[in-house]
């Protein structure tokens, strides 16, 4: 059945949300916003730990954060196509959800999963628009619903944000989301293989980010996001 949300995230992997946009999706649904994550993937091509154990660690997450919603779409780590296959499963889960705002992975980055995860998510949103495809859920044929903007979270690389949100009250709750997938990160008695993620100083990087991003507006902790085209203001003062 739909479930109506304001803003959804999807990610390539479990854990992409929570390393880069989770004081986002925290701080709106304070505001009283309804959010979901859908992940592509089960990141099980991931050195360290297992779906299985990635999929308890990801539902742990979601409680931390209090997301309303969560599906995996279980699509090939790694080998996930830009095709119309794929592009249909991404579709009727925005038309399921029917969200106003989507997040979606970097544009650039490190791991190919996303940047194709970032192109491929836009493209459905744009899609999920044409009355002509037709999707069902649940057994019933969906209604063509396009999210109102689409804005993409930074990831490993820097990218200069277009703009940055405030999440300064939330970092702490951000980090133990991102804990929550305690097999992926430093662990002094996991005899799993290193990764670029797993060193003892990885959380010094998420907080320098973060630092980073706040520092021009004056805020101890911010989250950036590129758009696809410019932002619309109605009210000078609700920037900053």
């Amino acid at each position: 059945m739909e479930q109506k949300l304001d803003i959804l995230a999807f990610a390539a992997h479990p854990d992409d949300a929570e390393l880069s946009c989770s004081g986002t999706l925290m701080k709106q649904i304070e505001l009283g916003n309804k959010v979901g994550i859908v992940d592509l993937t089960q990141g099980e091509l991931g050195s360290r730990g297992s779906k299985e154990i990635r999929s308890s660690e990801a539902a742990e997450a979601s409680k931390i954060m209090g997301i309303h919603a969560r599906e995996n779409l279980k699509l090939a780590d790694g080998f996930f196509l830009n095709d119309e296959v794929t592009k249909l499963k991404i579709i009727e889960q925005i038309r399921r959800f029917r969200p106003k705002i989507v997040l979606a992975n970097a544009i650039s980055d490190r791991h190919p999963d996303h940047a194709r995860a970032s192109k491929l998510v836009s493209e459905a949103c744009f899609l999920a628009g044409l009355m002509k495809i037709e999707t069902t859920w649940d057994g019933i044929i969906q209604k063509a619903h396009r999210p109102e903007v689409v804005y993409h979270y930074i990831q490993d690389y820097h990218i200069e944000p277009d703009f940055v949100v405030d999440v300064t009250p939330f970092y702490e709750r951000k980090e133990a989301a991102i804990r929550a997938f305690k097999t992926q990160f430093y662990d002094p008695n996991s005899d799993e293989p290193e990764t670029p993620i797993s060193g003892k100083d990885f959380f010094d990087f998420i907080k320098s980010r973060m630092i980073g991003f706040g520092r021009p507006i004056g805020v101890k902790y911010a989250e950036g996001f590129t758009k696809e085209r410019y932002v619309g203001v109605t009210d000078l003062t609700h920037l900053i």
